[in-house]
């Protein structure tokens, strides 16, 4: 089901309530020049509560989706970070920086007037599938516990181990040439933990000029596209109404459902397994009511589906458990 179908709006009557706490994603449009946890924290102000997260990091200098999640939803984070994204950018041949990107200072510089559509595209192809990459020495990741990026700017050398990442899609979509630049225009679709400035230092490494990203926007986060993101902008202009996609339908969106009864819906919320079926596929699935209300995340162990995660707690005050409301 499309992602600009799914969503409901829900009216936020004052950013500091009390008893409500909204739980759901939005699919924010970042701009540039914030971090997605400057982002998240402004979401905080917009839907009124401190329980906020996002749903895989953007770069300042990148805009697009950004999934932020609120309330019980934050749960669905790690599912999120872990699908697809597809991003649409621009690399450069010809110049390189110490971040692979626009925001670093120039390392080395080259003529890539030479370089031939047939070598950009032999270079492309290359680069596409299973492959293995260095993530950039300025990325988020934690080396002894501390951001490479961090020990960088304290004037660390830095040299990340490589990772296998997968690259379904890496498609030109227009050459612009320069005196002595190549600027192409490309759209990826890339697995969790892919680096997208990776790709342009690569590219341009393979190329023997060099190359870095001077703009990258995230289209889509699995099925969640920028077709239904909402700007920043507009949300801490007015949070009166914030597009805000259910618990169930955010959950379906990333995970297959298991069909709960009353019954089985009720031993979730006390932590105990249910039976199932060993037809039914392996993995995490979400457990849905028949009145279409996300009860829990269950794992499947053998013959028996073991909650990991317990949206809806039950509570028994005579002997009988019902499912919290």
């Amino acid at each position: 089901m499309p992602a600009t179908r799914t969503h409901t709006a829900t009216r936020l009557t004052s950013s500091r309530m009390v008893d409500f706490e909204p739980s759901g994603i939005v699919i924010v449009d970042k701009p540039a020049g914030l971090t997605s946890h400057d982002v998240v924290a402004r979401m905080r102000r917009v839907l009124g509560t401190r329980k906020v997260g996002h749903g895989g990091t953007l770069d300042p200098m990148a805009t697009g989706v950004l999934v932020i999640a609120c309330g019980k939803a934050t749960r669905l984070l790690t599912y999120y970070s872990a699908r697809d994204k597809t991003y649409e950018a621009t690399i450069r041949l010809g110049v390189s920086t110490v971040t692979d990107d626009a925001e670093g200072d120039i390392s080395a510089s080259a003529d890539a007037s030479g370089v031939t559509d047939g070598e950009i595209a032999i270079a492309i192809a290359q680069l596409t599938g299973d492959i293995v990459q260095r993530p950039s020495a300025v990325s988020a990741i934690k080396v002894d516990g501390k951001r490479a990026y961090a020990r960088v700017r304290a004037g660390e050398d830095v040299e990340l181990a490589e990772r296998p990442v997968t690259v379904s899609r890496f498609d030109l979509a227009a050459t612009r040439r320069g005196p002595s630049t190549v600027d192409l225009d490309i759209v990826v679709t890339v697995s969790s933990g892919t680096y997208v400035r990776a790709l342009a230092r690569d590219l341009g490494a393979a190329l023997g000029v060099g190359g870095h990203l001077t703009s990258l926007r995230r289209t889509a986060v699995g099925m969640l596209t920028v077709d239904a993101a909402v700007s920043l902008d507009a949300l801490l202009h007015d949070n009166a109404l914030v597009p805000l996609i259910d618990l169930a339908t955010a959950a379906r969106a990333v995970l297959p459902t298991y069909k709960a009864t009353d019954k089985s819906a009720r031993a979730l919320g006390f932590g105990q397994a249910v039976p199932r079926d060993p037809a039914s596929g392996a993995g995490d699935h979400v457990a849905i009511t028949e009145s279409g209300q996300a009860v829990a995340i269950v794992r499947a162990r053998g013959d028996q589906w073991m909650p990991a995660i317990v949206f809806v707690p039950s509570r028994s005050t005579d002997g009988h458990g019902t499912p919290a409301q």
